[in-house]
Parts: structure tokens; C-alpha cells; sequence
């Protein structure tokens, strides 16, 4: 060290440390250009520029790193964006959706909580993780259809679908186009229903101006890559309901029946106070449980992550739009092979993916087409499960399903979807628009 020089702060190298990350961005991740026949289409990916690396790498020099400083930002200024009251961090969309639906067995609920047996309406054609919360707790899935062109769930045979053992609600705005809130609200109140919303493909949509997942009693989010912000894995959950925060707390939390944050003690200011089952008076509130539970906390720089990435999520948005809208006007004089995406009446919808079905007319089949766009490096992705009950995990599940799901059957032959997300430029696009029509000038009147 030269002489006269002291010792540099801690706060100095900090910032040289930065410094360096976004001359190391510069050079690690440059912009280029895509080169139509080399150059891969893909269905989803993250966008992010040196902020995301410079917050993950200061959640680092923290030090703490569990849930911290960074988590507690984050969820305020989502809960902010989506005006909701509550917004719960947890570890993935999975989890979001275990949360939820587990904090509706919860004890303190009384008469309303969940009970094994119960029953829960779901979709047919949906993620694993939206279905899998209502097996795990022992409840009932009630399986009804879709529509086709919205893929969401079939609201006109919601009513038909209640019985005496109906207790709750839980369905997704298929790839970010909300379902029709209208009517699975009014089943709900009608017949006193818990409504959970998975909003995992679906950060930024709105219903009549307001954004889903926050009309139901709770809402979940995914941060998982492919979503509109990553943090790598996340997930969220929401909820305007104080006590429902809690319960979700709780079993994120170990099952614990104290809320102090990490790293704070006696936030109650009754921590040797309290007396709780069949436990001593004064048991160490910290050391409580309420709840069987698990532990699905994130850390802080997963939080960090996002942070920097919420701040990019309007643009986002707009861009997926931006996207999806191009490529509905660049295929639109294919819907004789086709059946187009539709949004929901009165949504305004944040498109995860953009969906097609082919027309039982077209002369070709799902796979030739899919086939013939991976060769041109145009990724592609099915509608997840499809109809699940076709699935091996859900052979023989015990389960209700109302009508023949025939839409879900249709999607598991016909449907797949393309990507719309950020990272897509009008190059890329325009290749994906010509692959459809080379495609279809070439198979589409051939005969099968």
C-alpha cells in the first residue's frame, strides 16, 4: 500500500466491488444479435442487466442471508404494484400454492377450515402443483372442463360442479389471461366457497382494471425463471386477510405460532407469557407450534434478485404484450388451422406464453408442426398436464369430474404454445410468424 494511504473502508471496497460487477456484466453477457436459422427461439427466459447482480452481490456482503432486509422491501413494494394488503414470501409457486390452500385446513379457522373429505373445484387442464395441494391434504379434487381459446376454466359449469361437500375454489389464470372472476366470485359468495387464485403465469394481469390474485381470499405468484421476474426460484402469496397472513406465516415458517421476523425476539412483548396446549405457562413463544409445517422461507438474495427485477416488471409487461400482439396479427390469416388466443371478457391480460389449438379440420398433426418448428430453433411447450386425469401420478386418485371434459381432451391432442416473453426481438418473431406459414403453405392442405 503506498505510503500516506489507510485502510480502505469496508464501504469503499463495496463499492469498488460493484463497480467491478457491472464491468464484469459488460463483458460476460453482450447483447447479440439474433441470426434467423441459428439462433434459438425459447418459450421463456430471464432479462436482467448488472442491477440484479450488484443487489445479489450486496445481500452477499450483508452477510444475512436468510429473509432480511431485501425481502421486507421486496414485499412492500410488490404488495404496492398489485395494491394488496398482505404479500408472504416463500421459496417457489409450488409452495405459494401448498401455503394457500394448507392454511385453509388451519384450526383457527373454526368451522371453516378444510377437513379431509372436503372438497375443492379445480380445472382439468392445469400445472401439477395447482392440483397437487388439494390431494396432499387429504380433500377432493372436482375436476371441471376448459374453454378452448381462453384455456381457463369452464365457468358456466361451475354451479353444476358445487355439492353439499363443496368448500373451496382454487384455479389459474391460464398463461397469464385471467379466468372470468366474475363468475367464479358470485359461485363463491353464492355458496360460501374459500376462492384461492394461482396467479404464477399471470404477475400484472387485470379484471376489470384490478389485478388478479386479489380477489380471492389468496393469491399465489411464481419467480421461477420463466415467469414475468425471477429470482431464480421464489414464489408469494397474497392475501387482504390478516389472519390468513399469519396462518400462511406459520406454516412457511415450521408451523411456529410465533411471528417475529428472523433475527428479532419478542415482538408480542410476551415471548415467556403465553400458555398454549398442553405446554407450561411461560414455554418460550419462539419454540410454539400451531401448525404441522414445513419450512419454505427464501433467502435474502433470492429477495435481491427480485427487487431489482420488480423495478423492470411495467416494462416487462408491456413488452410481453407488445409481442403477443404481433404474433396475433402475424398468424391471424392462419385460423383455418388455428384457433387463436382470446382474452377473457373484461381482462386485461399479462401473457405468459401465446396458445394454439389446431383445428380438427387441419391436415396435419400436433407433432409434425411442433417437429418442424424445434428444427427451425423456434422452441415450443404443451399446456402443462393437459387433461392430469391422463397423466400416471393421478391414476386412481380419489376424485369428482363434472361432465367429459372434452376441451381438456382436446388440449392434451391439439394445443401448445410459443413464447412471448422480453428477451424475444421482432427478428426473432418475424422467423416464428414465416415458420407458421412455410409450414402451412407446404402440410396444411396436404391430405393426413
Amino acid at each position: 500500500m503506498p505510503e500516506g494511504e489507510g485502510i480502505r473502508s469496508p464501504e469503499d471496497i463495496r463499492q469498488e466491488i460493484l463497480r467491478l460487477v457491472e464491468e464484469y456484466h459488460a463483458a460476460a453477457y453482450p447483447a447479440r444479435a439474433f441470426q434467423a436459422g441459428q439462433s434459438r427461439v425459447p418459450v421463456s427466459g430471464k432479462v436482467f442487466d448488472a442491477t440484479e447482480l450488484q443487489y445479489g452481490v450486496e445481500a452477499v456482503l450483508d452477510g444475512w442471508w436468510t429473509t432480511g432486509r431485501y425481502a421486507r422491501a421486496f414485499e412492500s413494494q410488490l404488495a404496492r404494484f398489485l395494491s394488496a394488503r398482505h404479500v408472504s414470501l416463500t421459496n417457489s409457486g409450488s409452495s405459494a400454492n401448498l401455503l394457500a390452500l394448507t392454511a385453509l385446513t388451519s384450526p383457527k379457522l373454526g368451522d371453516r377450515r378444510l377437513k379431509p373429505g372436503d372438497e375443492v373445484i379445480t380445472t382439468a387442464t392445469s400445472f401439477p402443483t395447482t392440483v397437487n395441494p388439494i390431494i396432499q391434504n387429504g380433500l377432493i379434487p372436482v375436476f371441471v372442463d376448459v374453454e378452448l381459446g381462453t384455456y381457463n376454466i369452464d365457468g358456466g359449469r361451475l354451479e353444476e360442479a358445487v355439492s353439499d361437500r363443496t368448500r373451496a375454489i382454487i384455479a389459474a389464470h391460464t398463461l397469464g389471461n385471467p379466468f372470468d372472476l366474475d363468475q367464479v366470485m358470485r359461485v363463491a359468495r353464492k355458496h360460501d366457497l374459500w376462492v384461492v387464485e394461482d396467479t404464477c403465469d399471470a404477475l400484472g394481469a387485470e379484471y376489470r382494471g384490478r389485478h388478479v390474485g386479489t380477489f380471492g381470499d389468496l393469491g399465489t405468484l411464481s419467480f421461477y425463471p420463466a415467469h414475468h421476474i425471477t429470482m431464480g426460484e421464489g414464489g408469494a402469496v397474497l392475501t387482504g386477510q390478516p389472519e390468513l397472513r399469519a396462518i400462511v406465516e406459520s406454516f412457511r415458517d415450521w408451523g411456529r405460532d410465533c411471528w417475529c421476523e428472523p433475527g428479532q425476539d419478542n415482538t408480542c412483548g410476551r415471548r415467556f407469557q403465553w400458555q398454549l396446549g398442553k405446554l407450561p405457562l411461560g414455554y418460550d413463544h419462539k419454540y410454539i407450534y400451531s401448525h404441522v409445517g414445513y419450512n419454505l422461507k427464501l433467502t435474502d438474495l433470492q429477495a435481491a434478485l427480485g427487487l431489482a427485477q420488480l423495478a423492470k416488471l411495467p416494462a416487462f409487461i408491456d413488452a410481453r404484450r407488445g409481442n403477443f400482439e404481433r404474433l396475433w396479427n402475424g398468424l391471424s390469416d392462419l385460423q383455418e388451422f388455428f384457433v387463436l388466443p382470446k382474452a377473457t371478457d373484461g381482462a386485461t391480460p399479462s401473457w405468459f406464453g401465446f396458445p394454439l389449438t389446431i383445428r380438427e379440420e387441419a391436415r396435419f398433426e400436433r407433432r409434425d408442426l411442433v417437429q418442424f418448428l424445434e428444427g427451425r430453433g423456434i422452441a415450443t411447450r404443451l399446456l402443462f398436464a393437459g387433461n392430469i386425469l391422463r397423466q400416471p401420478a393421478y391414476a386412481g386418485i380419489k376424485c369428482r369430474v363434472v361432465g367429459d371434459l372434452k376441451m381438456a381432451d382436446q388440449v392434451v391432442t391439439r394445443t401448445f404454445w410459443i413464447g412471448v416473453f422480453p428477451g424475444l426481438s421482432e427478428d426473432s418473431l418475424d422467423w416464428v410468424i414465416d415458420g407458421f406459414r412455410k409450414f402451412a403453405r407446404t402440410r396444411g392442405h396436404q391430405r393426413r
